[in-house]
């Protein structure tokens, strides 16, 4: 069982990565993000992108209701049923679901979320922002069983039936666990965790267990920080290896598999 995320950011080819995905044998979930689009088109509707920062220094989306409707249309909309449509057309019975269908994804809506703005820490209310927290395993399975392959985009479902905004690569990190998946590949635009990041010829193609925790102080900047969380949170749980791949490049899933990038277990 694999579990791979594709992100969302510009410079991924992300026909490189569904004739990948078609080409693989083995079971496979597909997660995917769609930022940069959803950035655009925020921009097109009058609603810039609002991006704060936490006090450990994570980044996350501002998400009011009216973000929280443009995520759910660029995302389960558009680029989930983009998706879905080039998977059946290389012969993949691809089925597209939000976290939101069947209770797939669950979590924790945040009531409160503290920032750091101008150097002083806020307290910022009326987000619909929330963190994974587990996945409907028997729909998943269900869907597997009968041979198809589930792509799945943020975002998830509180206890409270409120639709919430949710980090993707956490998410896989979930639904990895959830599966028993041996492996977790999360694909970005870059050749893996660099060293420098604006320097990819800093490439770490290797990060053990106990070294993630510093890895993320030291090297990891803006949505790497989220990707060594998610992978970290995928370890701990049981999933065997995590892979941080070019989704760029040709056969990123295979190049991923075959060790290039960065592995981290």
């Amino acid at each position: 069982m694999i579990v791979v995320k594709t992100g969302g950011s510009r410079g991924i080819n992300l026909d490189y990565v569904l004739e990948d995905i078609a080409r693989q044998t083995e079971p496979l979930v597909l997660v995917h993000g769609a930022s940069d689009e959803l950035n655009q088109i925020s921009e097109q509707l009058g609603k810039p992108p609002r991006m704060v920062t936490s006090p450990s220094g994570y980044t996350s989306r501002v998400t009011d209701q009216e973000t929280l409707d443009i995520f759910t249309m660029v995302y389960c909309g558009k680029r989930n049923t983009r998706i879905v449509e080039k998977l059946q057309q290389l012969g993949v019975n691809a089925v597209g679901l939000s976290g939101v269908d069947g209770r797939l994804l669950e979590g924790r809506r945040k009531p409160n979320i503290r920032i750091v703005e101008d150097g002083r820490t806020k307290i910022l209310r009326d987000d619909y922002t929330g963190r994974i927290e587990r996945a409907n395993v028997s729909l998943l399975t269900t869907l597997l069983d009968q041979g198809y392959l589930p792509v799945i985009s943020p975002p998830a479902i509180s206890y409270e039936g409120e639709v919430i905004n949710i980090d993707g690569d956490r998410a896989a990190a979930v639904i990895a666990d959830a599966l028993g998946a041996e492996r977790l590949v999360i694909l970005s635009n870059t050749p893996g965790f660099l060293e420098d990041a604006d320097d990819e010829d800093t490439l770490i193609p290797r990060i053990a267990r106990d070294e993630i925790d510093e890895a993320i102080a030291t090297h990891a900047r803006d949505r790497m920080k989220k990707k060594l969380l998610g992978a970290k949170e995928a370890l701990e749980v049981g999933v065997g290896q995590v892979i941080l791949g070019d989704g760029r490049i040709p056969e990123p899933v295979t190049a991923a598999l075959r060790g290039a990038g960065t592995v981290i277990g």
